[in-house]
């Protein structure tokens, strides 16, 4: 069982910038491929950003194109979220996921067997 745990989280203000970790316990993520997801209160689950393990391509929602960054260290087998120029809106639980290598869906939360607890980003002044 792959168990996977976030980190990075906080209460930051808007502008500011986190970086979120994703790393799994017993297992290195690198033949994974994995998403970033995040829910807000009465929204549904939704996706921010995936990468995928065959290719390294990348997927990012609209609203986080060019202020969110994806990208794996496989040596530390983690994946990290960089979220810089951060807003209100970005305020959510966010999760980091994880399949095995398809070419289904990149971001689609239906499609990520494995999934953290959580973090939580607060973008506030």
């Amino acid at each position: 069982q792959l168990h996977l745990v976030e980190s990075g989280g906080g209460l930051v203000q808007p502008g500011g910038s986190l970086r979120l970790s994703c790393a799994a316990s017993r297992f290195t993520l690198d033949y994974y491929d994995i998403g970033w997801f995040r829910q807000a209160p009465g929204k549904e689950r939704e996706g921010v950003s995936c990468i995928s393990s065959r290719d390294g391509s990348v997927n990012y929602t609209d609203s986080v194109k060019g202020r969110f960054t994806i990208s794996r260290d496989n040596a530390k087998g983690t994946v990290y979220l960089q979220m810089n120029s951060l807003k209100p809106e970005d305020t959510a639980v966010y999760y980091c996921a994880a399949r095995f290598p398809s070419v289904q869906a990149m971001c689609a939360p239906y499609e990520y067997d494995y999934w953290g607890q959580g973090t939580q980003v607060t973008v506030s002044s």
